[in-house]
């Protein structure tokens, strides 16, 4: 599993450089010290403490904090996602999962929003709790239990024989007041969070996108307000999966944390989430996927659909809407996500701004400002070391060579 430091003992981590994320610079050297799971100073030369210290020289790479990816599916892996649910036990797909968080963790992931269990229920809550209790490696996560669809919504399991009684990937919900039901239901189950289906199946329309919404701007205020009243503390509220309007701007008019997908925004739309702090998380890396396996007439819309998402993303930057890094991994291999911030940068988003938007505002996201997305005294120690320098070159983020987390040495 991974490689247990003494309790309470001292490292030092020295390489050639250091990511200094909220000043928007990288130091050179850096060195981290780790005490317990925790920083403990940080700089170009940290104090070795008296007694023991393991001193770990990572020469020529780039010290940086644990990155965090905010929209993931550790239950699905590549292949056919519908027939998964169907052909694979809740059982098998859990083993499975408990796979898929540690090959995100090997590739410097150490923390994530688990975005629906696809069908398996709270079993998401057991691969956290056995993460955090130590019996398996992988990130801190969030999580929430199946996400909340309508009946014959985005992810009901329509076109299949109606006499099979084949179930949705999603708990159903079809007014406010189910809605509220099933959260409290989820919440009792351990959901940290709340993830809802606001637009259904997406079209090609003309040189754009068109998707149905799926609950009023009412019942999602009702769902907004069910996750204040439970305490209403970042990491623990709303996020939808929209593509374009309606849907996005009724998500945002209600208060939802995170606009996952986020294709289309209007005007008004953009404006209010800069407003409020709402996060957009776009997931190109798994529209990229689309592309490079669609076959036949499918290959020019996802072509097309990438070039419109792209072309909005700019849109969305210029208008100043938060942004925070979410690949939707799980159809694609898992351990691979990082590709998510280079396809960030390629369309049109500052280096240093992606690193932040991952990294602080990841943190932010998923309720765990101050606590994780850099390298600080008191902050936990979530590190990692990849190969050059992130701020000349994105990709680094995909050439990961340690990894720790919590002061446990999973990488090296």
């Amino acid at each position: 599993m991974g490689q247990l430091a003494e309790p309470e003992s001292a490292v030092v981590l020295h390489a050639a450089r250091l990511l200094d994320v909220r000043e928007g610079k990288v130091i050179a050297p850096g060195e981290v010290l780790v005490v317990g799971d925790r920083i403990v100073e940080v700089g170009t030369k940290v104090k070795r403490p008296a007694g023991k210290v393991q001193v770990i020289d990572l020469g020529d790479r780039t010290l940086m904090p644990g990155l965090i990816d905010a929209h993931v599916h550790l239950f699905l892996h590549p292949g056919a996602e519908d027939l998964q649910t169907v052909q694979e036990s809740v059982p098998q797909r859990t083993l499975l999962a408990a796979t898929a968080a540690k090959d995100d963790l090997m590739a410097g992931y150490t923390a994530e929003r688990d975005m629906g269990s696809e069908g398996a229920g709270s079993a998401d809550t057991a691969v956290r709790d056995a993460i955090d209790m130590g019996m398996i490696p992988g990130p801190r996560m969030r999580v929430s239990g199946n996400a909340i669809d309508l009946t014959n919504g985005h992810e009901d399991a329509a076109g299949f024989n109606p006499a099979q009684k084949v179930l949705s990937n999603a708990d159903y919900a079809d007014s406010a007041v189910e809605i509220v039901k099933v959260m409290r239901q989820q919440r009792k189950e351990g959901a940290d969070f709340t993830k809802i289906y606001e637009t259904g199946h997406d079209r090609a329309e003309g040189s754009g996108l068109a998707a149905p919404y799926q609950y009023t701007v009412e019942e999602l205020r009702a769902a907004v307000a069910e996750a204040a009243r439970l305490g209403g503390q970042p990491g623990h509220g709303v996020a939808v999966h929209a593509t374009t309007e309606p849907g996005t701007g009724y998500a945002v008019a209600a208060g939802v944390a995170s606009v996952d997908h986020a294709y289309q925004l209007s005007d008004e739309t953009m404006a209010a989430m800069k407003a409020k702090g709402i996060f957009a998380v776009p997931t190109f890396a798994i529209s990229e996927y689309f592309v490079e396996h669609a076959e036949g007439d499918r290959v020019d819309r996802e072509k097309a659909l990438q070039a419109f998402h792209a072309a909005n993303f700019k849109k969305q930057l210029a208008a100043g809407v938060p942004m925070a890094v979410g690949s939707d991994v799980g159809p694609f291999p898992h351990g691979t996500q990082a590709r998510e911030m280079v396809l960030m940068v390629k369309y049109g988003m500052p280096t240093m701004d992606v690193l932040q938007a991952d990294l602080l505002n990841g943190a932010k996201l998923l309720g765990w400002e101050g606590k994780i997305g850099e390298l600080k005294a008191g902050y936990f120690a979530d590190v990692i070391a990849v190969e050059g320098n992130p701020v000349e070159d994105i990709s680094a983020t995909e050439k990961v060579r340690f990894v720790m987390k919590g002061g446990v040495i999973f990488r090296r």
